[in-house]
């Protein structure tokens, strides 16, 4: 942790309680006199359930709470939190500053080095007499081994120690720990709000966005993206056609942006596939496109060439290969396979 907060001027993001949650907020931190030792934040991605654990967690640590038990954002500790400087609270995400460069680092998972880290953590003495915090966000990228390491910390709580474990399945998680926390559903955006709110950080279509990420607000953000848009135009013409998509041509798009980035490339090709086959059965249902309503007329083109059952089974293999995204893989391959899947079900 020392490590983490010396290391040069890198600092991992932090941002304020979005809008939606305030509330919510307000009346779990009511309840802090009987906080549990291990709380699951959980709902869909892309709502914000990460900034509101982390700034549950400010609040926890707060010397001047407000009023209303949120966090006052003015003593030395809601500062050091923000800053990441905080000796009591303990980040285990999939960005980590690298204590050799000092710089942010992208991970695909939570080691039990990281873990084991933890364990040492919640031993020490709160430096500032308040709690001691940890966040782990998101709990179900914790290893085989991080996990089992992670169970002796919430079998053996330390007094005033508190873990806030975010996830957007529950059920991804093992058995053994999800006894061990107290669940609760992140609050959703209406749609009011959520439009509001992406028009303030300067987005001139927030209804596409929104559709695009199914509701979520800081998905829809991550959607309006002018380059990620242009991406999925590309993605999004060569499905409209099946029959003249160039697997290989539209696969190698996954390696433009360098090896790097390769894994995020195909997290978005994933979310756009998903998205477009569970548009492509509501539309052979006789319903209407929820995310892709640019393109309804040719998903109505496409439904009628379509069988409900190969589509329903295309489907679940999308799911299945977003929850491997961590795992070792060749980007460029898993998304020749699916394309070959796609264009197969026509």
């Amino acid at each position: 942790m020392a490590e983490e907060r010396d290391a040069g001027a890198a600092r991992l993001p932090w941002t304020p309680l979005l809008p939606w949650q305030l509330e919510a907020a307000r009346a779990v931190l009511a309840q802090r006199t009987s906080w549990p030792h291990a709380l699951l934040l959980h709902g869909p991605r892309g709502i914000g359930k990460h900034v509101m654990a982390l700034n549950l967690a400010q609040a926890l640590l707060c010397e001047s709470p407000a009023r209303d038990n949120l966090a006052c954002g003015e003593c030395p500790s809601c500062r050091y939190a923000v800053a990441g400087q905080h000796p009591d609270l303990m980040r285990l995400e999939l960005l980590m500053i690298d204590p050799d460069e000092g710089v942010l680092k992208a991970v695909e998972t939570i080691g039990i080095d990281r873990v084991r880290a933890l364990t040492d953590f919640v031993q020490l003495t709160s430096h500032r007499q308040r709690a001691k915090v940890a966040v782990i966000a998101p709990a179900d990228r914790m290893n085989a081994a991080a996990a089992n390491a992670l169970l002796k910390t919430l079998e053996e709580p330390p007094p005033g120690t508190y873990l806030i474990l975010v996830v957007d399945q529950p059920g991804r998680l093992p058995p053994t720990i999800l006894s061990r926390c107290r669940k609760l559903a992140a609050p959703l955006a209406a749609p009011a709000d959520a439009r509001a709110w992406l028009a303030a950080q300067g987005i001139e279509q927030p209804d596409i966005a929104l559709a695009q990420a199914a509701g979520a607000p800081l998905a829809a953000l991550a959607h309006a993206d002018p380059g990620v848009q242009a991406e999925r135009r590309a993605w999004v013409d060569a499905l409209v056609v099946p029959e003249r998509m160039s697997v290989q041509a539209l696969a190698a798009r996954i390696d433009a942006g360098g090896r790097d980035e390769r894994k995020a490339r195909l997290a978005h090709v994933l979310e756009w596939l998903i998205a477009w086959t569970a548009d492509l059965a509501r539309v052979a249902a006789g319903g209407t496109a929820r995310q892709n309503p640019d393109a309804e007329p040719a998903l109505g083109r496409l439904a009628s060439r379509v069988a409900p059952l190969p589509l329903f089974r295309y489907h679940r293999a999308l799911l299945r290969q977003r929850a491997m995204i961590a795992h070792p893989l060749q980007p460029r391959l898993v998304a020749e396979a699916l394309l070959i899947d796609y264009r197969a079900l026509f």
